[in-house]
């Protein structure tokens, strides 16, 4: 078996370890196990079962996993993204009140297109395409989309007629005892777990977001928050979830948008982090990834699988990066998160007992490490700033990634336009600005 894997993995031409890459995989599953606890969370808030979410979610992170392990060999896991989940649930189905069998479809459908356009190279082409200044406005601006959610879930902020939104109070008054008051106990909480978050990332601890998470619900547990019944339990049922995808209506004008969108997101995010990842882990060739087209496959079929059991896009994690850095180098890496992330497929309960305040921290704490891609906008020219924070303040302040994304083309088009530098405005881009264009007009946000 050790000769075998050495050969499949071409361990020792990386000059790697089957120990090593064992090691690795376990780091960069401490590093991203928190997704399994916070996407059931997120996505049951568009109406959808937990359980079966759960499961979806581990099993279209482990398919995601092997195949980028075992056919495209990097170090590098999947599982449901963040962001792309939030979009799913707050943007679609709660904002434009489309049901979320629907929005399954639409990802289903865009993960089909993934899997045409990967073969076909338009997927590199897009990416080339789009600006640099947008391509960083996105991800930072899917931060603080990621902010005002775990913000507003947990309580900090919350709504005022005079201002829009302020923050929410440390004490609450008692019901039918006036001048008595309670903890928030809730916001606290939250809190109080984004700091463990903070400190023990700054230490450099493993698994410092699960360990968050998971302290903050053993706290909640005495304050009656919340229920803790047992560890293990049978694997949840995937029928509430499993092909329930709707096509009907599918192809209206606003939801080819919603398509477009989940498209456009997990592109630039899933090929910026099969880069950069690959880039710190001195796999790149001549500036360029070998294998490109198995790495794009790997995740296209992911996306798919994962629409099919129930669950929003699914995408390569930047905390890959943790695995990488002990050492990881292959695809054996990879294949070790993937079975880590079926043996969860028994603890369903312990993600269940987890309260929405304890999994905020988590997001507020993935917001920070988003919002780091504003670093890399040219502030300087305002042909390139101006668009980019249209892009990062539409997102939060409208409550619609899709809405900042068609914020960013549009602007940018305009402001090169009117400054007199049309002619660094990509064709692609001029198409995509006119379509958000007309789509805004005659059919509405």
């Amino acid at each position: 078996m050790q000769s075998f894997l050495d050969r499949y993995f071409k361990l020792s031409e990386n000059k790697t370890t089957i120990r090593t890459e064992l090691m690795a995989g376990l780091t960069t599953f401490l590093t991203m196990c928190y997704i399994v606890v916070v996407n059931p969370h997120t996505l049951s808030q568009a109406g959808m079962d937990f359980g079966a979410v759960f499961v979806a979610t581990c099993i279209s992170a482990a398919i995601g996993c092997l195949i980028m392990g075992a056919l495209a060999n990097y170090p590098i896991a999947l599982a449901p993204g963040m962001g792309l989940n939030a979009y799913f649930t707050f943007s679609v189905v709660k904002g434009m009140g489309v049901p979320w069998q629907v929005a399954l479809a639409a990802v289903f459908v865009s993960g089909i297109i993934f899997i045409l356009f990967s073969f076909l190279k338009v997927r590199e082409m897009l990416v080339n395409a789009l600006p640099m200044s947008l391509k960083m406005a996105i991800a930072a601006g899917i931060g603080l989309f990621l902010a005002l959610i775990a913000l507003k879930g947990s309580g900090v902020v919350v709504g005022n007629e005079a201002t829009l939104v302020h923050m929410g109070e440390f004490r609450l008054p008692v019901e039918g005892q006036p001048g008595v008051y309670t903890p928030n106990w809730p916001m606290l909480l939250a809190l109080l777990g984004f700091f463990i978050i903070v400190v023990l990332d700054y230490f450099r601890v493993r698994g410092a977001i699960i360990i968050g998470i998971l302290g903050v619900t053993l706290l909640a547990v005495p304050l009656e928050l919340t229920r803790f019944e047992r560890v293990v339990s049978a694997i949840p049922s995937m029928a509430p979830t499993f092909m329930q995808m709707d096509f009907n209506h599918l192809f209206s004008g606003s939801l080819i948008a919603v398509i477009f969108v989940f498209f456009l997101v997990d592109l630039f995010d899933s090929t910026g982090t099969l880069v950069g990842v690959a880039h710190r882990a001195g796999l790149l060739e001549n500036g360029k990834l070998p294998r490109l087209k198995k790495a794009l496959f790997a995740d296209s079929v992911a996306i798919v699988a994962g629409a099919a059991l129930g669950t929003s896009s699914t995408t390569p994690y930047v905390e890959s990066a943790s695995g990488v850095a002990a050492g990881g180098r292959t695809g054996l890496t990879a294949v070790t998160v993937g079975v880590l992330m079926l043996a969860c497929l028994w603890f369903s309960p312990l993600a269940e007992a987890v309260p929405a305040f304890a999994t905020a921290p988590a997001l507020l704490y993935i917001g920070i490490h988003m919002m780091r891609s504003a670093t890399e906008i040219d502030w300087n020219d305002m042909t390139e700033a101006a668009p980019a924070f249209l892009t990062m303040v539409f997102m939060p302040f409208s409550y619609s990634i899709a809405d900042g994304i068609a914020m960013g083309f549009i602007s940018y088009a305009l402001v090169k336009l009117c400054c007199g530098r049309s002619r660094d405005v990509p064709p692609m881009v001029w198409g995509v600005a006119v379509l958000w264009a007309l789509k805004f007009w005659f059919l509405g946000a």
